[in-house]
């Protein structure tokens, strides 16, 4: 059973107040609140095991690697990579990205070459190749997306060409919700001899992912999205491309021997991991992965829908509501504004009541043009979210539109 109280008492900070109101905390897509599971895991480390690791002989060293390299592992077993080789980690979604835009633009790609996004990708997925275009002379090119909030698949394919070297899509739009069928797009892309790099940013916290099943050759996710800490990530890639691609940083880890005439680079993954890591976030996040794997992640999947169901439905009911991202195929977050309310003032005024909600343009600039708008508040839900929470949203923004 999914026993929705219990949850929420594995994270103290719902239970607090802001500005005398119990707090609704709605603003997931941002950042997830963290278990006290991760909490003590992480302060047991600091407190028992803190040392660096890979390079020392000593007690501490060893057992501070061995929690480091099993997180690895959990990492690869949630995602069903096929070797613990294909999983380096990142200081987050952003830098995972940049790691592939950098490399891959320079070790595979040539000026007038082209890179394929959507409309929705945030600008982590936008603003890395740009760089690149600027520094390469690279082509971006963007695929289109209907009223709905979903991605039209017949553009998509209208802009492939034989210049196309990569397509980079979010799983799940941050601001509309949309689940893109990534599957059949990267069979589609993969029957063109292209490779796709999947930003999983808002779908790894949500539902299920396994690599193999859906043949990316990339993957980008974050921790803190998903109950684990800030500033650790992963990147995911097919061994055959991460040994074709270069180093990304320099420095200590990532080598094999340093002359002054030459250096040479360590093996898989650690090719691209430079410096010391966040071993103790690494720590962190394998126990978020784990505690969402108690829960189960159909579980997790099927509360979220019902959530993201629920909302919309009862958005439906409020006089001049205007949704954004009607896709079929949904999940976690509802975007929305009433009538002519700034998106700001709607957003402070709910805060007021306790409710945290996003609001602005959710790093989605190009979406908001696309969208006629300047920006939008965003409710996003997790796993210890109510519908109780969502009447206490609703009636929000009812009292909040009644002012106006």
């Amino acid at each position: 059973m999914y026993d929705i109280q219990k949850i929420r008492e594995d994270f103290p900070i719902l239970q607090r107040e802001v500005y005398k109101k119990p707090l609704v905390y709605l603003d997931n897509a941002a950042t997830t609140q963290k278990p006290l599971c991760v909490l003590d895991a992480m302060r047991e480390e600091y407190l028992n095991v803190n040392a660096n690791v890979h390079r020392g002989v000593h007690y501490l060293s060893q057992q501070a690697t061995d929690l480091h390299e099993a997180a690895r592992e959990t990492v690869r077993a949630f995602i069903n990579a096929r070797k613990i080789e294909e999983v380096v980690f990142t200081r987050g979604t952003t830098e995972a990205i940049n790691l592939v835009a950098q490399t891959f633009c320079e070790s595979q790609m040539k000026a007038g070459d082209e890179v394929l996004v959507t409309d929705m990708e945030h600008h982590s997925n936008i603003v890395p190749w740009q760089l690149q275009a600027r520094k390469m002379g690279i082509v971006l090119k963007h695929a289109s997306i209907d009223d709905e909030g979903c991605l039209e698949i017949s553009n998509l394919k209208s802009q492939i060409s034989e210049r196309t070297k990569l397509i980079s899509i979010a799983h799940v739009s941050n601001v509309l919700g949309t689940i893109n069928p990534v599957k059949d797009i990267i069979k589609l892309a993969h029957e063109r001899g292209i490779p796709v790099l999947v930003d999983g940013a808002q779908s790894a916290p949500h539902m299920k992912i396994d690599v193999q099943d859906l043949d990316c050759d990339f993957l980008a996710f974050s921790g803190h999205k998903m109950y684990g800490p800030t500033g650790i990530g992963v990147l995911y890639g097919k061994e055959e491309w991460l040994e074709k691609l270069p180093p990304y940083q320099g420095g200590g880890e990532m080598i094999d021997k340093v002359s002054w005439e030459k250096t040479t680079f360590e093996r898989l993954p650690f090719k691209f991991e430079a410096g010391t890591p966040d071993y103790v976030a690494t720590h962190g996040l394998a126990t978020a992965i784990k505690y969402m794997e108690s829960l189960g992640m159909e579980n997790i999947e099927a509360h979220e829908q019902e959530l993201t169901r629920y909302c919309m439905e009862q958005m439906r009911t409020i006089p001049n509501m205007r949704l954004f991202g009607e896709a079929p195929h949904k999940d976690a977050v509802v975007s929305f504004l009433v009538g002519d309310i700034h998106h700001l003032d709607m957003g402070t005024l709910l805060d007021r009541l306790g409710i945290a909600v996003r609001t602005g343009h959710h790093c989605a600039h190009p979406l908001m043009d696309r969208l006629g708008v300047a920006g939008t508040v965003r409710a996003s839900f997790a796993l210890y979210n109510t519908k109780e929470e969502i009447d206490a949203l609703v009636a929000g923004i009812r009292r909040v539109s009644a002012m106006f």
